[in-house]
Formats: C-alpha cells, structure tokens, sequence
C-alpha cells in the first residue's frame, strides 16, 4: 500500500512528509527540473518562487499562530524556514536557497519517500492520489484536473477584493442599505462627497502598482476590471460602476451621496466585510494609504489586500469535503493553492491535512477535522464551505470561530490546546 502525492512545493512536500511519519511509502512526482514553469528558476523541491517571507512570527497574529500550529506536527515545510531564518523583524524569513535545500535533502533521504522527476499528464483511476500542483499547474494536468471537477469548477484568472475587519470600520460614517431597497441591509455603505471622491480618485490613478510577472500577463476581464484602470478611463467612470450613487439614500443625510463604496459581508457574523469591485494591482502599501481615504475606512485593519494575477483552483466548497477528498472521488485529495488557500503557510497546512487525510482513507480510519477555533481547523472549513462567490483566501483571524480581538492571546491559548488535542485524538487512532 502506497500514496501518490503530485506536486513537489511546499503543501505536496509537507503531505508526503507528514504520511512517511506514519509508515506508509510515498511516490511524490515532479515535474522538474525536465519541465520548467515560468516561475520557478531550480529543480530544487519546494523552491520559493515569490517572497522569502512566512509572514509573522507573532501568536497574535494568525500567520504566527498558523505557523505554531503546524509545529505541534513537527512540519517539514516550518523546521526547514526555522532552520534557515534569517533577520526579518517579527517575520519569519529565510535563506530561500538553503530552505529549499534542507528540504529536498530531508525528503531525498527519506526510506519511505520515493521522488520521481515526471510529468503527470493523467488522474490515477484507483490509486490514492493528493493533487498539490500550485497555482501554476501545468496546461496537461490542468485539463484532467477540468474532466474530474467540471470545467465551471476550475478557474485560471484571480481578481481578489480587499477585506476588511468590521470591528474597525467607523459605523457613524456609513449606513446600511440596498440600492432602491429602503431599509435593506444587504451591504454597508460608504458615502463620499464630491471633494472625497476629488481627492480619492487623484490619488488612485497616480498609485503604485504591483509590475506583473510575464507568466501573470492576462488580459483583463471587463467585468473584473482593476479598480485603477476603470479610474484612467475617465473621473466619471466609477460614478457609473462601483462608486455609483444612483438608487442610495444616506440614512443620515437623507440626500442621494455624491459617490459611495459598498461593502459585503463575508461572514454571517459580519466579522469582515468585501470592498464590492476593488480587485487592484496596487501594491498592497498603497492599498492600506489610498483606501483609507474613504471616510468610514479610516482607522480599517485589511484583513486581505485586494489582487490580480494568474492562478489554478478549483471550487473547493462545490468538489472537495472537509477531508480534502473529492466529493464523488474518494481516491483524490487536494492540497495546496489550488484549493484556494493564499500563501506559503496556508499552502503547507492544507498539506498537512490531506496528509494525514489520505494516511487514514488508506488505512480505514476515521478522519475528524482540525476544531474550527484553530487557524488549521478555521482555513480548512473556510474552502469546504459552500458560498456563492468563492474565492482563494490567506488565514485571518476573520476566520476563526470564538474570535476575540481584545483577548488575542486568550485566542491563541485556546487554538495551541485544541491543535494539541487534535493530534493526540490523530495519534491515537493510528495505534489501533
């Protein structure tokens, strides 16, 4: 008995790790260095191809706690960064080159783990198989992966909106309301007089913005335009899409405002709220400047900065359950970004999780999901859990159930007790 694992970066690597440590052979399959991406520039195993940064080392902050909660597993992908660190204030940043070669030696080395340097151009029919081949998932694969999920489950082009925590959002400058709906409250909504929206829309056409990547140069959809590149068409041109007034009365003024901002829930708690149309190119500084210029925003904490770029997932909530197994598939497990998780960390726990997802199909055990208090537990039910507009996501504390942002370190106490708990119900059911 054997699991194949496709796709050697970080969430493929740490998947096969984490079956090795249960005794069941691995064959993990990659594709370089024969065939290249145009991202990545080594054959080395997980090799870092954007930023050399784990994000923050603090337990406060969900990126550190994350990064704590993958080390009660002993992770491959968090003692090689740890082993590799480098000064990054209260980052945790590597060495990118010793990183990614700490961690082939390790997995090369390893009795149990089998590395085949291949291109996959077909699903196993039978064999247990855990898909983690990126965002950059060849075009081959990418199609086979389009014949088991359903081509509507499959997307190649990310234009991601900023989220923002509602504790934050300044609620005597805004109203809640639907455009020709009196007493909706389907959005919030954030009005700007003519001087706002003046000084707004001068100081985002002349933003600086994120310089794509050859491989991320797609053209831009119509209907997901940057908000940036709408606003070069012309001053009225928001006024007429995302900014448009027509149909809002400001419960506050009782007058039509001269330009508003709608903001979407995220969560049925209204713990984070979309800034509805504000996929952007700007750099995630100019993000945090330009957007508190809107009134309401001010003092807002982003949860996620808005983004485009090129990027392989498929509908998590509509193909995979909280297994990370396919719906309809038992033999496929997905892993990594192309379940529409954002980021390294995130990247390597949903490795982690169909790891030991796959280790216990094979073995008939039962698997139980990470607790939802546990940033583990709240990314994986934030892909698993139906919505109707979909969409990758970093970890945020927006995501965890029982959030407190006044008792951070209570949270954290909390989400480190019930990993813990976690791995020994995990541990235990491997001894029978």
């Amino acid at each position: 008995m054997e699991i194949t694992v496709i796709g050697g970066g970080l969430a493929g690597v740490e998947a096969a790790y984490q079956i090795a440590q249960k005794g069941v052979p691995v064959t993990l399959y990659e594709m370089r260095p024969l065939i290249f991406t145009p991202a990545h520039k080594t054959g080395l195993l997980s090799e870092l191809v954007c930023s050399n940064s784990f994000k923050s080392s603090e337990l406060t902050n969900a990126h550190g706690l994350l990064k704590e909660e993958l080390r009660t597993f002993k992770s491959i992908i968090l003692r090689a960064a740890d082993a590799t660190s480098i000064p990054g204030g209260k980052a945790l940043v590597v060495d990118r080159k010793r990183f990614s070669e700490i961690v082939a030696r390790e997995i090369e080395s390893n009795p149990l783990i089998k590395v085949v340097r291949k291109e996959i151009t077909s699903i196993p029919q039978k064999d247990i198989t855990i898909i983690a081949t990126g965002p950059l998932t060849s075009d081959t694969l990418s199609e086979k992966i389009k014949e088991i999920t359903g081509s509507e489950n499959l997307s190649f082009f990310d234009a991601i909106a900023p989220i923002v925590d509602g504790e934050t959002i300044d609620m005597e400058r805004c109203f809640f309301g639907s455009r020709y709906m009196a007493g909706a409250d389907d959005y919030l909504n954030c009005p700007l007089t003519e001087d706002e929206y003046n000084i707004f829309y001068d100081e985002l056409v002349t933003a600086k913005r994120v310089i794509m990547r050859d491989f991320e140069k797609v053209p831009y959809f119509e209907g997901c335009l940057p908000i940036e590149v709408m606003a070069e068409r012309g001053k009225q041109t928001l006024l007429f899409g995302p900014m448009k007034p027509v149909g809002i009365t400001d419960t506050h003024s009782k007058q039509q405002p001269f330009a508003v901002i709608q903001l979407r829930r995220e969560d049925a708690e209204g713990r984070m709220y979309n800034i509805v149309g504000f996929q952007t190119k700007l750099t995630y500084t100019e993000q945090d400047r330009i957007f508190r210029l809107i009134p309401a925003l001010k003092n807002a904490s982003f949860l996620r900065y808005g983004s485009i770029h090129r990027n392989t997932y498929i509908n998590s909530p509509s193909v995979i359950n909280d297994h990370l197994q396919h719906k309809d598939k038992n033999n496929i497990f997905f892993a990594g970004q192309i379940t529409g998780v954002e980021g390294y960390i995130e990247s390597t726990a949903t490795g982690l999780i169909a790891g030991i997802a796959a280790y216990m199909h094979l073995t008939g055990r039962h698997f139980f999901a990470p607790p939802p208090e546990t940033c583990t537990g709240a990314l994986l039910k934030y892909i698993t859990t139906k919505t109707t507009n979909f969409q990758p996501m970093n970890i945020n504390f927006g995501l965890v159930k029982n959030y407190n942002k006044k008792q951070k370190d209570r949270v954290a106490k909390n989400a480190l007790s019930a990993i813990m708990e976690w791995k020994t119900m995990i541990d235990a059911s491997a001894t029978f």
